[in-house]
């Protein structure tokens, strides 16, 4: 296996299990609104701490609102070492409707909210969202740095972005964490994930699964049956194996679906079978 490392240090001073929760997929359809079945929604993040996943992923836009205040529901005041990761620079206005703002304006708006909506002084991982093309990079990084320096933010990260989006930005802050779309079949951010393993920076994929490629459904199922997973648990398990820096959020809202998540790491892949998976790229 390429890694066994069960912990990463985010910022030098954040230990977390790499095996997270994206708390995007606790709102309702087109993540908007309240869930359709809130009680659960609420007993999956109670049943974070004891499944040994501390660290949770979220942002103002997820509802808006609802996932950040979800999660104070359930968890507050929060377990010790629970590190909850938030992001701003999106606007919603209504089901599968984003639009990127990322103006100091608008991100001073976001900040203060989920600072009172999750019920704490200072958010752990306040990453940006998205840059916003019609705003000057270095006017949102000048608000992040202020932000950073104010002690409304401890960890600054970054999504979406490129090398030299990471490179410019760390004039301005300390980039801890990358938060791109990756998995097994979409590898476009390669390089990125590799430039920052070598700076000690935390890689978060989002869509981990990406299920749409026919030759790596097959595969998966394949493997899976050999290891008595289920196809998820094997694509979790090639990221998490992959790179000690990637730190994996699956979201569910059901505590089944968690519980199986959790033991995606369990899954030990050959050698064989991580470079079998591997050669899938698009």
């Amino acid at each position: 296996m390429s890694n066994t490392n069960t912990t990463f240090t985010i910022g030098g001073d954040l230990t977390i299990n790499r095996m997270g929760y994206g708390a995007m997929r606790i709102t309702g359809k087109g993540v908007w609104g309240q869930p359709e079945h809130r009680e659960e929604a609420i007993k999956v993040l109670q049943a974070l701490p004891a499944a040994g996943v501390n660290f949770i992923d979220t942002a103002d836009s997820y509802g808006p609102y609802v996932s950040e205040e979800l999660i104070t529901e359930a968890l507050h005041p929060y377990p010790a070492g629970m590190v909850i990761a938030t992001k701003g620079g999106f606007e919603r206005t209504g089901p599968n409707e984003w639009h990127i703002n990322s103006h100091p304006d608008h991100l001073k708006k976001a900040l203060e909210g989920s600072l009172k909506r999750l019920k704490i002084d200072q958010i752990d991982l306040y990453q940006l969202h998205r840059i916003d093309p019609k705003v000057p990079f270095e006017k949102t990084l000048e608000f992040l740095k202020d932000a950073q320096r104010q002690g409304l933010v401890k960890h600054i990260g970054l999504s979406e972005v490129s090398i030299a989006d990471i490179k410019k930005a760390r004039k301005y802050v300390d980039v801890v964490s990358l938060q791109n779309k990756y998995s097994i079949v979409y590898r476009n951010w390669e390089a990125e994930l590799n430039y920052c393993e070598q700076e000690g920076i935390a890689f978060i994929p989002w869509n981990p699964i990406n299920a749409g490629n026919i030759l790596y459904v097959e595969k998966l199922k394949e493997i899976a049956a050999r290891h008595n997973a289920t196809m998820q648990q094997v694509a979790l398990s090639w990221l998490y194996h992959h790179s000690a820096n990637i730190l994996l959020i699956p979201g569910t809202s059901k505590v089944a679906h968690l519980e199986e998540n959790v033991k995606a790491v369990d899954v030990i892949l050959t050698d064989g079978e991580m470079k079998e998976l591997g050669d899938l790229k698009e």
